[in-house]
């Protein structure tokens, strides 16, 4: 489309420059539409303070239900969870962290938070940040009786973990709809360019006939 529009404004070639506009128009107003999409998904799904701890914790039902569908399947979340187990963000914890205080003071990501250890309301003990003691009753949440002190298992089936790579999606998204926000306003301004060059070259066409005629 750029080599179009460069050709079509250069040579003032018309009918080249109106398909290089339409080209642009088409890919402006998907492009628009793609940030509209990404800032309306991820508008939802802030943290949760918790008393007496510096990180927050997410809830999956804060989510947008687009987002909510991507992770609740099984089928879906499997794949996932065998990723996160496979990774060293939380066994990296337990060499960051041996003090329950420091522990509690850390701010820590969405997926630490969510993945890596318990939901603070269930009341588990402190061992280490992957390692905690189950209280008598642990019902307060469903998240309570999926919590596993294997470290491949840990909370990754948890509702709290799901909600944690939402939240950490939902920070990549924001990022990447700024980034596509600043390029739609750029194609804009390529575009109004392109649409004085047409206006020129419609202009020049008019000139050439009206020669042409007179001669």
């Amino acid at each position: 489309m750029a080599l179009a529009g460069f050709v079509g404004a250069f040579w003032r070639i018309p009918w080249l420059l109106m398909a290089y506009l339409v080209g642009m128009l088409v890919l402006i107003i998907l492009l628009a539409c793609l940030v509209i999409f990404m800032y309306m998904v991820t508008i939802r799904g802030s943290g949760h303070v918790v008393p007496n701890r510096a990180y927050l914790e997410y809830h999956l039902e804060d989510f947008s239900l687009w987002l909510q569908r991507r992770v609740r399947g099984s089928y879906k979340w499997e794949g996932i969870e065998t990723c996160l187990s496979s990774t060293q963000i939380c066994p990296d914890l337990n060499q960051t962290y041996t003090m329950a205080m420091d522990f509690f003071r850390a701010y820590l990501t969405p997926i630490e938070s969510g993945c890596c250890k318990p939901p603070t309301e269930c009341g588990y003990t402190f061992v280490n940040p992957t390692n905690w003691i189950s209280p008598i009753n642990n019902i307060a949440d469903p998240d309570c009786i999926q919590w596993n002190n294997d470290q491949t298992k840990l909370c990754y089936s948890c509702n709290s973990c799901k909600a944690g790579l939402l939240a950490s999606l939902k920070q990549e998204w924001r990022r990447a709809d700024i980034i596509l926000l600043v390029t739609l306003i750029a194609l804009i301004c390529v575009y109004l360019v392109g649409c004085c060059a047409f206006r020129n070259a419609q202009t020049e066409d008019i000139f050439r006939k009206y020669r042409q005629g007179y001669t």
